[in-house]
């Protein structure tokens, strides 16, 4: 978190929180948390209160940004919040892939990258804008015969992926410093920007994977509305001292 976005998160007033009823809170979920570990930070700060508490949209470890939690009678109304348009920010790193498509696991190949112009670059957006077809990662949480893919991977087992359809109204190259690339994503619901960069890395004939990710809108609700989880969890604490 950069300096300015610590001012500005110290700065933020709580407001008066009715969490039986339900809530809508809005966490900039850290650096290598899982989902569900914000979602237990923030159950176990509203104990002794027996709440429901979810998330409306999965986030992967090693991304950060905007999550979405809805507590109380408001759970009922998580897919309609996840089921809203994302934006994200990035990087990838181009000329290497890695088995997860991200920094989850080392480098497996590389390839030389003296020989791509930042006009291929830009050009070789194109072919993802609009609606597409991607395969979800084998490190990934989707499920098959009950079980995550991920847990299938770490195992060594192959597993057949299913296609699914997508759609990317807007992907811009935002800065270009070979090997690294940055970008603006908007997407739909259950797009994985890991395959994304992948497949962005084979459009240039090369290879690519993404090293930062930050989710910085989903809907209306935006990433610099949110909260720290240290900084919620201390005022809950507060509240019941």
């Amino acid at each position: 978190m950069t300096d300015q976005q610590e001012e500005t998160s110290k700065n933020k007033v709580f407001p008066e929180f009715n969490f039986a009823e339900g809530e809508l809170l809005l966490i900039n979920k850290p650096y290598k948390w899982t989902s569900f570990d914000v979602v237990g930070k923030i159950r176990n700060s509203l104990k002794p209160l027996k709440l429901k508490v979810g998330h409306a949209g999965t986030l992967d470890p090693l991304a950060t940004g905007l999550l979405i939690l809805c507590t109380g009678k408001l759970t009922k109304q998580i897919d309609t919040f996840q089921a809203e348009e994302k934006e994200y920010t990035g990087t990838m790193v181009l000329g290497a892939t890695t088995p997860s498509f991200d920094l989850e696991t080392v480098v497996d190949q590389e390839f030389p990258i003296d020989g791509i112009t930042e006009e291929a670059i830009y050009a070789a957006t194109a072919p993802f804008i609009g609606d597409i077809q991607q395969y979800p990662p084998a490190h990934s949480a989707v499920k098959v015969n009950g079980e995550r893919l991920y847990v299938k991977a770490r195992r060594g087992e192959e597993t057949e992926l299913r296609i699914r359809n997508v759609s990317v109204p807007t992907f811009e190259i935002t800065r270009i410093a070979l090997p690294e690339v940055d970008f603006r994503i908007v997407c739909s619901k259950g797009t994985y920007i890991r395959s994304l960069v992948s497949d962005f890395g084979k459009q240039l004939n090369n290879g690519a994977y993404l090293s930062k990710l930050v989710r910085t809108r989903s809907g209306n609700f935006l990433l610099e509305n949110a909260f720290e989880v240290k900084d919620l969890v201390d005022y809950l604490r507060e509240q019941k001292a």
